[in-house]
C-alpha cells in the first residue's frame, strides 16, 4: 500500500464514520417522530398481501410507469441505486489497492456485464430526470409547475450526486482498464473499456477515483442526515414501509380511495353513543393526533408534485396543493418534535401535559412551533389555512397519482372533523345543508313525503318495498334522484330501462334517507353515523334472510354507490352495490336491452370521481355509450383515472366557490373543446355542475349534459318523450 492508498483509505474511513453516525442519529430521530402518532393497529393486518403489494409497486414501478418516459427513467435510477450500491461497497476495496475488487462476485463476468448495463441505463435515466426537472422548473415562463413549492436545491443535489457517482463508477473501471488491472472482457463492459482508452496509465488513479466516489456518496448521506425532512432523498428508504402499511393493500390503485378511514381515538373506531370529547379524540387538532402512518406519510413525500399537477383546486387557482399541505404538516411535525419528545403537548381539554422543568431546556423555536394552531390563517400563525382545508373536493386525484401511497384525503377529512365537530368552524353556507340533513334527511331540505314524486307520469307501476316480496334489486334513488329536477330524469330513465329489461326491483320511497356522504366528507361524522345507522337498519330489514350475494342495490349517484358499498360495512351493512351504468351495460350485453337508433351529434364522457377514480368503474359507462351512440366516443384529454373533477365532491356542492376559476367551468371548457354536442355523465352532482358550467358559457343551446342512462333510453326507445330543456335544481 503506497502513500496515496494510505491517504485515500484514511479519508474514506473518516468520512464514512461521520456519515454513518449522523445517519443512525437521523433514523432514530425520524422513528421517534413517527412514533408520536396515534396507534393504527389495522396497518399490521394481512402481512403477506402487504409484502406482495409493496414488492409489485416498488420493483414493478406500477404507479410511476403510468407516466411513460419519466417512469422508465426513474425505474432505471432506482434499480441503479440498489444494484450499484455494490459498486460503492467495492470502492472501499479499491481505495487501498490498484487492483482491488468486491470479494467473490466482483470477478464474475456476469457481474461486470449486469453492472455495466445498469450503469449505462441509470446514467441515461438520471440525465432524463434532470432534464425533466429543469424543463418543469417553477421559474420557467408560462404556467404552474408541479415542482412549485418543492425545495429545488434538494432535488438538484440528489440528481447531481447520482450522476457523479455513476460517472466515477466508470472512471474507476476506466483506470483499471488503462493500468491493465481490469478483469472483464470488452464485450461485457464496452463503455468501461472506452473510458479506459482515453485515461492515462496512472497507477494511483483507481484509488483516487474510488476515494472521490466514496466522498461523494458519504457527502450525500451526511447532507440527508442533517436534513431529516429531505423527502426527495429519504423517500428511497421510506417508500417501502409506507407502501407496506397502506390502508388497503389489495386495492388496485390508491389505498386511500373509496371509503374514508373511520374516525378513531387511540386507534379504535369511535362509538358516538359513548364518546366523550374530554376523553376521546374527535378528528385532528394537533399534528401528533394523526396516526403514526400519517406522520410516516408526511416523512415519505418525495415532493414530485404529481398530486399537485392533478389537483382540481390547484389547477383553478385555489390555495390548496396536496403536496404543500403534506410538506407543511411534515415541517411542522419535525419542528414541534423536540417539544413533544420532551413530554409536551395538550390533553383533550387543552391543558399542557408537561411540567415547567420538562420544557425549560427547549429551544424557543420548538416552543413557538408548539403554539401554532394546526388550522389558522397567516395572521393566526396557522399551519394550514382554512381556505386550503375547505378547497378540497375529495376527488382523490392526489391519492391516485402519489407514487408512494400517501393518503391525502383521509388526513384532510380528519382535520375537517375536528373543525366541524369541536370548533363548529366551517363555511357558513354548508350549515344549511347540515341542518337539512338532520331535520329533513336530505341536503336540499325538501319534504320527505315527496321522495316518490318522480314516479308520477310513468306508464308502469314502480314497486315499493313492503308491497312486493320478490325483487332482484333494491333501487336506491338517492336525494338528488328524488328531489333535483335534472336527476329525476335520470331516475325515471333508469326505472324505465329496468322495467323494459324485465328486471324486478323495488324502492324504499319515504323509508330512504340521505346516505350521509356530504356530512362525512365535510367532517360531520356524527350526522353521517346517524343517517347511516338509520339506513343500515332499513336495508337490513329489506334484505332480511338473504345472503350478501342476494342483497343487491343499484344506485344512480356515485356518492351513494360508494357510501353504501364501501362505508356501510363499517356499521354492519353488507350489500352488493352496483352503479346503474354497470347494470345497464350488463343488460345490453345479455340482450335484455337493445339499442335500435344510435344517438348522433358526437358524445364525450365525463368520469365522476367517486365512480371512476374511487371505485375503478371506467369501462361500464363507455360500453353503454358505445352501444347507444353513432360513431366513436370522443374522450377528453383528462379522462379515466386522470379525469378532472366537476367541483361538487367533498360537500363542495353546498359551498360557494369564491377563489380562483370555477372548477366546473374549467371542465366544461375541456368538454366543449372536443366538439361533442352531448356531454354524458354518470352522477347527479356532475350533471348539475356541468350544466351550470355550460349555461355559464352561454352554450346551453349547443351542448347538452345528460346522464348515460338517458342516452341509452333515447337509443332503446327513441319514441320516449325526453322532457324538454333541463331546469335548475331546487334550492341549489
Amino acid at each position: 500500500m503506497g502513500s496515496v492508498q494510505i491517504v485515500t483509505t484514511i479519508l474514506a474511513a473518516a468520512i464514512t464514520a461521520v456519515a454513518v453516525w449522523l445517519a443512525v442519529r437521523a433514523v432514530l430521530k425520524m422513528v421517534a417522530v413517527i412514533r408520536l402518532g396515534q396507534p393504527a393497529p389495522e396497518r399490521f393486518s394481512d402481512k403477506v398481501a402487504r409484502a406482495r403489494t409493496m414488492l409489485v409497486e416498488t420493483a414493478g414501478h406500477t404507479r410511476m410507469l403510468k407516466w411513460g418516459v419519466v417512469g422508465a427513467a426513474h425505474w432505471f435510477v432506482m434499480v441503479g441505486f440498489v444494484v450499484l450500491s455494490l459498486l460503492v461497497l467495492e470502492a472501499y476495496f479499491e481505495v487501498g489497492t490498484t487492483d482491488g475488487g468486491l470479494p467473490i462476485i466482483g470477478h464474475w463476468t456476469i457481474f461486470g456485464l449486469v453492472t455495466e448495463i445498469i450503469g449505462v441505463l441509470s446514467l441515461v435515466g438520471i440525465l432524463v430526470l434532470m432534464a425533466i426537472r429543469l424543463r418543469n422548473r417553477p421559474t420557467r415562463p408560462g404556467g404552474r409547475s408541479r415542482f412549485t413549492g418543492s425545495t429545488m436545491w434538494q432535488g438538484y443535489f440528489v440528481e447531481w450526486i447520482v450522476l457523479l457517482v455513476l460517472i466515477f463508477g466508470f472512471v474507476i473501471r476506466g483506470f483499471k482498464v488503462a493500468t491493465d488491472h481490469f478483469e472483464f472482457p470488452f464485450w461485457a463492459t464496452p463503455v468501461s473499456h472506452a473510458v479506459g482508452a482515453v485515461l492515462p496509465d496512472w497507477a494511483d488513479g483507481v484509488s483516487v477515483a474510488a476515494a472521490i466516489k466514496i466522498i461523494i456518496s458519504m457527502t450525500w448521506l451526511i447532507v440527508i442526515s442533517l436534513n431529516v425532512t429531505m423527502g426527495v432523498a429519504w423517500h428511497r428508504f421510506l417508500a417501502f414501509p409506507n407502501i407496506f402499511f397502506k390502508r388497503e393493500p389489495a386495492k388496485p390503485a390508491g389505498s386511500g380511495l373509496g371509503a374514508l378511514r373511520p374516525m378513531t381515538s387511540q386507534g379504535k373506531p369511535l362509538d358516538f353513543e359513548e364518546a366523550d370529547p374530554e376523553k376521546d379524540q374527535f378528528g385532528v387538532a394537533h399534528v401528533e393526533q394523526f396516526s403514526w402512518k400519517g406522520l410516516l406519510d408526511f416523512s415519505t413525500c418525495t415532493e414530485c408534485g404529481r398530486c399537485q399537477s392533478q389537483c382540481p383546486a390547484w389547477n383553478t387557482g385555489k390555495p390548496l396543493s396536496p403536496k404543500l399541505l403534506v410538506l407543511s404538516l411534515r415541517d411542522h411535525a419535525y419542528a414541534k418534535a423536540p417539544y413533544l419528545l420532551a413530554g409536551g403537548g395538550k390533553d383533550l381539554t387543552g391543558e399542557e401535559r408537561a411540567t415547567q422543568a420538562q420544557l425549560a431546556h427547549l429551544d424557543v423555536l420548538a416552543l413557538a412551533e408548539a403554539d401554532k394552531p394546526l388550522i389558522g390563517t397567516a395572521e393566526e400563525g396557522g399551519v394550514i389555512d382554512p381556505d386550503v382545508l375547505w378547497s378540497c373536493t375529495t376527488c382523490g386525484a392526489c391519492v391516485e397519482q402519489c407514487p408512494v401511497d400517501i393518503e391525502h384525503v383521509d388526513h384532510i377529512v380528519d382535520m375537517r372533523r375536528y373543525q366541524v365537530l369541536i370548533e363548529s368552524s366551517f363555511p357558513s353556507e354548508a350549515g344549511v345543508m347540515l341542518r337539512n340533513l338532520e331535520n329533513k334527511g336530505n341536503p336540499w331540505g325538501a319534504p320527505p313525503n315527496t321522495r316518490e314524486d318522480w314516479t308520477k307520469g310513468l306508464d308502469f307501476e314502480v314497486p315499493r318495498f313492503g308491497e312486493v316480496d320478490d325483487f332482484e334489486y333494491l333501487f336506491w334513488v338517492g336525494c338528488a334522484g328524488a328531489f333535483e329536477d335534472r336527476a329525476k330524469k335520470t331516475t325515471r330513465a333508469v326505472a324505465t330501462l329496468l322495467n323494459e329489461a324485465g328486471v324486478t326491483f323495488a324502492i324504499l320511497g319515504e323509508g330512504e334517507t340521505c346516505s350521509g356522504d356530504p356530512a362525512r366528507r365535510i367532517g360531520n361524522e356524527f350526522v353521517f353515523q346517524m343517517l347511516a345507522q338509520q339506513n343500515v337498519e332499513t336495508l337490513n330489514e329489506a334484505f332480511e334472510g338473504r345472503d350478501r350475494a342476494k342483497r343487491k342495490i343499484v344506485a344512480t349517484c356515485p356518492h351513494c354507490f360508494n357510501t353504501l358499498g364501501n362505508e356501510y360495512g363499517q356499521l354492519g351493512g353488507e350489500f352488493e352495490v352496483v352503479h346503474h351504468t354497470q347494470l345497464l351495460a350488463h343488460l345490453v350485453a345479455t340482450g335484455k336491452l337493445t339499442p335500435v337508433q344510435p344517438v348522433d351529434g358526437g358524445v364525450t364522457y365525463h368520469d365522476p370521481c367517486y365512480l371512476g377514480r374511487h371505485n375503478r368503474v371506467f369501462a361500464a359507462p363507455r360500453e353503454v355509450l358505445g352501444d347507444a351512440i353513432e360513431g366513436e366516443l370522443t374522450e377528453m384529454p383528462r379522462n379515466s383515472e386522470r379525469s378532472f373533477c366537476c367541483g361538487a365532491g367533498g360537500a363542495r356542492m353546498w359551498m360557494e366557490e369564491k377563489i380562483g376559476k370555477r372548477i366546473n367551468v374549467d371542465r366544461v371548457e375541456e368538454a366543449m373543446a372536443t366538439g361533442a354536442k352531448t356531454v354524458a355523465v354518470g352522477c347527479p352532482f356532475c350533471s348539475t355542475m356541468l350544466n351550470d358550467g355550460v349555461n355559464g358559457k352561454g352554450a346551453g343551446e349547443q351542448v347538452e349534459v345528460i346522464d348515460v342512462a338517458s342516452v341509452l333510453l333515447r337509443s332503446v326507445k327513441p319514441e320516449q318523450p325526453q322532457g324538454g330543456k333541463e331546469t335548475a335544481p331546487i334550492g341549489g
